[in-house]
């Protein structure tokens, strides 16, 4: 299990709402989902960069094959 750290936060508390609605849940799991999302920030910008140069030969009709 990762270390955990209890820290104090100041947010607007409009944004808290609206984020705990988006997501369902308590404050804490709100805050984790969000810097969740922020780390990974830079994956899906590497991601993005790649867009395009990556060619495939992909048959459609043979992947299609697989599910008969």
């Amino acid at each position: 299990m990762t270390a955990i750290r209890k820290i104090t936060v100041h947010v607007p508390e409009d944004l808290l709402k609206k984020a705990q609605k988006e997501t369902g849940e308590g404050v804490t799991e709100t805050i984790r989902q969000g810097l969740t999302l922020v780390s990974a920030r830079s994956a899906y910008s590497r991601l993005r960069r790649l867009r395009g140069s990556v060619h495939l030969t992909i048959d459609i009709d043979d992947l299609r094959k697989d599910r008969k």
